[in-house]
C-alpha cells in the first residue's frame, strides 16, 4: 500500500497485514474508536484476533521464535488484554515471555518489548519504563503516551512498529506521531466501523492511481489548458516553477504571466508568456478573464508581489473565474483577514496555505488539531483547503478530510509550493468537462504525487526545480 520507504525515521510507512484490507484507509479519532468498541457484539473475539495479529507481527520483527525473549507491558484495559493474548500465543510458539505492569520502572535485556500499556484513551502524562539502549519496541494500537488525536508525545517509548486495528489513528500522522510510531501495520480484525461515521481517510498509491486523470487518445492541447497568473519583478522564478510543473503534470497548454504588462522572462519553452493589458488593476483582471473560458483551470498567486494589483482586484479574479481556481502564496495574502469573500465563487476553489498563510487568513495559526483547523477554514471559505505540513491535510467544505503522509524535509525548500500549485492546476484542467466526485481526494492525491516527486529528486540538495523534473518518474511509481 505504501510508496517506497526511504528509511527516514519521521515518515510513517503504512501497510496492511492482509491483502485486500480496507480501501481507502480510514483514519480514526479516539472518540470513534470508543464508539466502535462499545458497539462490538463480541469484544472477546476481537481481542483474541488482535492479540494473534500482534503475535504474528512480533514474530516477523524477531525473525523467528527460537531463543527469543519478549517482555509484554500489559495495562488494565482492552489494550492490555490484546497484549496478554499476544503473550500467550508467543509462549505457545516457544518464546520466553514475561508480562509486567505499566508501573514498572525499567525493563531488562530482551529481544522485544510489546507496549500494551494504554491505548487511544490516554491523554495524561505517561512515565514509560526505562529501556536498555536500542531495545526494540512493538506498540499495540498506539504507543502508550501518544495523544491519538493531535499527536503530542506525553512520555512514550518510540516504537519501531505499531500494530493498529481497523485503521490508523489520526495522531499517528500529526505532531510527534510519525517519530514515535515507526512502521504502522493496519490489521483488519473484523471491526464494524459503521458507528464511527468515518470522515477522514489516507491517500496512498492505490487511491492516487485511481483518481489522478490521464489524457485520452483523442485529446488536444486545449482540453487541459492551464492559465497561470503568477510572478512579478524579482519573483519571475515562481511563475517559471508553477508553469513548468503544470506542463509536467499533464497540462496540454500553459499560458503564464503576472498582473503586469511585462512578459515573464525565462519561462520553459513549452509555456506561452503573456503580459496583461490595462493601466488599472481591475483592467488587468478583466484582460485575464476575457479568454479564461478557453482554459481548464486558473492558478493565482505564486510570486505575484504587491505591485500592479489590489486585494479587491485579485479577489474578483478568484471569485469570477469561470474555471476551477487554485489560490496559493501571494494570492492568499490578498485574502488576508477576509477569506470568506471567496465563499460565493462562480467555480470551485482550492486554497493551499502553510501555517503562516493560514494565520494571515484567519488571524491565528492552526492549533494542534490540524484536521479540525483545515475543516473550519474549508467551511468558512466553501473551498477545498490544502493545509501544508509534514502531513498534508486536505479538507472539503462538507467536512471530509484526506491525509497525505509521504512528504518530508525535501519539500521544505523555496518554490516547492509553487510546484504543487502548478500540479493541482494541471490535474483540475485534465478534468475539464467532467464532474469531480471528490475534490478533496483528488487534491490529496496530487499532494501525494508531489511528495513522491520530492523523494525521487534525491536525498540531499533537492531544490524545487528538481521536483518539477521528477514529476514524470513519480507518476510512474504511483502507476506501479
Amino acid at each position: 500500500m505504501s510508496s517506497p520507504n526511504t528509511g527516514h525515521r519521521d515518515v510513517v510507512t503504512l501497510r496492511h497485514w492482509r491483502p485486500g484490507g480496507p480501501w481507502p484507509t480510514p483514519v480514526l479519532t479516539p472518540e470513534q474508536v470508543h464508539l466502535v468498541d462499545d458497539a462490538a457484539p463480541d469484544i472477546a473475539s476481537l481481542i483474541e484476533r488482535a492479540g494473534r495479529a500482534v503475535a504474528r507481527v512480533a514474530i516477523e520483527v524477531l525473525g523467528g521464535t527460537y531463543g527469543r525473549r519478549v517482555v509484554v507491558v500489559a495495562g488494565p484495559g482492552n489494550n492490555g488484554a490484546d497484549g496478554l493474548v499476544a503473550a500467550r500465543r508467543l509462549a505457545e510458539r516457544g518464546v520466553r515471555v514475561e508480562v509486567v505492569d505499566p508501573e514498572v520502572s525499567s525493563i531488562g535485556e530482551c529481544d522485544l518489548v510489546i507496549d500494551a500499556a494504554f491505548g487511544t484513551g490516554l491523554s495524561r502524562r505517561y512515565e514509560a519504563p526505562l529501556l536498555v539502549a536500542d531495545q526494540r519496541v512493538l506498540a499495540v494500537d498506539v504507543p502508550s503516551g501518544l495523544d491519538a488525536t493531535v499527536g503530542t508525545d506525553l512520555g512514550s517509548n518510540a516504537a519501531g512498529v505499531t500494530v493498529t486495528f481497523g485503521g490508523p489513528k489520526v495522531g499517528m500522522f500529526l505532531g510527534d506521531g510519525p517519530s514515535v510510531c515507526g512502521d504502522v501495520v493496519v490489521v483488519d480484525i473484523g471491526l464494524d466501523l459503521g458507528p464511527a461515521a468515518v470522515r477522514t481517510w489516507m491517500v496512498d498509491d492505490e487511491v492516487a492511481r485511481t483518481v489522478l486523470p490521464r489524457r485520452q487518445r483523442s485529446d488536444h492541447k486545449w482540453n487541459s489548458a492551464v492559465r497561470v497568473v503568477a510572478g512579478s519583478a524579482g519573483m519571475w522564478g515562481a511563475a517559471r516553477l508553477t508553469a513548468g510543473s503544470a506542463i509536467r503534470a499533464g497540462a496540454g497548454m500553459v499560458v503564464a504571466g503576472g498582473l503586469v504588462p511585462e512578459v515573464p522572462p525565462g519561462l520553459p519553452v513549452e509555456v506561452v508568456g503573456r503580459g496583461t493589458a490595462g493601466d488599472r488593476p481591475e483592467d488587468r483582471v478583466a484582460s485575464v478573464l476575457s479568454d479564461l473560458h478557453r482554459f481548464g483551470s486558473l492558478v493565482v498567486g505564486p510570486g505575484l508581489g504587491a505591485g500592479g494589483q489590489t486585494a479587491a482586484a485579485v479577489a474578483s479574479l478568484i471569485v469570477e473565474s469561470p474555471v476551477p481556481c487554485v489560490v496559493d502564496a501571494d494570492g492568499l495574502r490578498f485574502l488576508a483577514g477576509r477569506p470568506e469573500v471567496i465563499a460565493g465563487a462562480v467555480s470551485p476553489i482550492v486554497i493551499t496555505p502553510h501555517d503562516g498563510e493560514y494565520a494571515q487568513l484567519v488571524g491565528f495559526a492552526p492549533e494542534r488539531d490540524r484536521v479540525d483547523a483545515a475543516r473550519r477554514l474549508a467551511a468558512t471559505t466553501q473551498a477545498t483547503v490544502l493545509l501544508k505540513g509534514p502531513t498534508t491535510v486536505v479538507a472539503s467544505p462538507e467536512g471530509d478530510v484526506w491525509l497525505s503522509t509521504e512528504g518530508d524535509e525535501r519539500l521544505a525548500t523555496a518554490g516547492s509550493g509553487d510546484v504543487l500549485a502548478g500540479a493541482i492546476g494541471a490535474v483540475l484542467a485534465c478534468h475539464r468537462g467532467s464532474d469531480i466526485d471528490d475534490m478533496a481526494r483528488l487534491i490529496a492525491a496530487t499532494a501525494h504525487w508531489h511528495a513522491i516527486a520530492g523523494r525521487v529528486a534525491g536525498r540531499l540538495g533537492v531544490v524545487a526545480g528538481d521536483i518539477v523534473g521528477s514529476m514524470g518518474a513519480a507518476r510512474a511509481i504511483i502507476e506501479g
